[in-house]
């Protein structure tokens, strides 16, 4: 685990505390028809399938921000690769009941689906980029109601490919390595696991600080953190920055990476 932490912290060092999104022509939605036809003669035959969330995260980061974030890093996961595309976010994912609204429906601007419109929605989406021609489908989740339900989906969709080269790939590291490796890191940083938090704390508010900072209001952390749960937060957002947050963004992207190879090799 020391040498994990050591290994991020050396790479976050020598960035020079920079990160940035890749260029925009890893994004399916940018490209013409005729360039993923081109990309996939060429052997870009892996799509990344984004699921992000359009939820409350109290009144210092935005509805978005799991759409902004999982973008960015699927985008960043997809360059690693080299032979990745990154298709549209989902944005609309299970919330909560909404009548009565439960969980995140009982604040304002959050989205709910039903459970099997998540499923069929992911299940046609990857049905539709298999049909294209790509063989490698990827799916990862930055929220973790739903991971469950992305792993059925893939389960159903290798049981319909098992005759075919198509496979589908749920990387639960992706997520994963937020609830442990990540915390374990903000913890070697003397971060309590109160202000840690589940849900737009210090951990969740520091990853979009280090992705795009204009999703988090800085004059709002103190009035998230003395709400508390009843603002909508678990946690304490006051002690985030980009530099905690870079320790998450390196874990998440290069352990999905690994991820991927592994299960594409495993296929081959």
């Amino acid at each position: 685990m020391l040498r994990i932490l050591a290994c991020l912290a050396l790479a976050f060092a020598a960035t020079g505390g920079a990160w940035a999104v890749p260029p925009p022509r890893l994004f399916l939605e940018e490209l013409t028809s005729p360039e993923v036809q081109l990309a996939l003669r060429s052997g870009t035959t892996t799509v990344i399938i984004p699921v992000g969330g359009t939820e409350q995260n109290g009144p210092h980061m935005t509805l978005g921000k799991h759409n902004v974030r999982v973008k960015a890093l699927a985008a960043r996961i997809a360059q690693d690769l080299g032979n990745a595309i990154v298709a549209p976010v989902l944005a609309y994912v299970p919330e909560g009941s909404i009548t009565p609204p439960r969980a995140h429906m009982r604040f304002a601007g959050t989205i709910s689906i039903p459970d099997n419109t998540f499923r069929s929605v992911l299940d046609a989406t990857a049905r539709s980029l298999r049909q294209h021609g790509f063989t490698d489908v990827v799916l990862i989740g930055d929220h973790g109601g739903y991971q469950a339900q992305m792993a059925a989906v893939a389960a159903r969709l290798n049981r319909d490919w098992a005759d075919s080269p198509a496979r589908a790939h749920f990387i639960a590291d992706y997520y994963l390595v937020t609830e442990r490796l990540y915390v374990r890191a903000l913890q070697a940083q003397g971060l309590t696991d109160a202000q840690i938090g589940t849900h737009a704390g210090t951990a969740d508010t520091s990853l979009m600080l280090a992705i795009d900072p204009s999703v988090v209001h800085a004059d709002k952390l103190a009035a998230a953190a003395q709400g508390g749960a009843g603002v909508g937060v678990t946690g304490d957002p006051r002690p985030a920055s980009a530099s905690l947050g870079r320790f998450g963004v390196e874990a998440i992207v290069d352990r999905s990476v690994a991820a991927i190879r592994s299960a594409i090799a495993a296929r081959r």
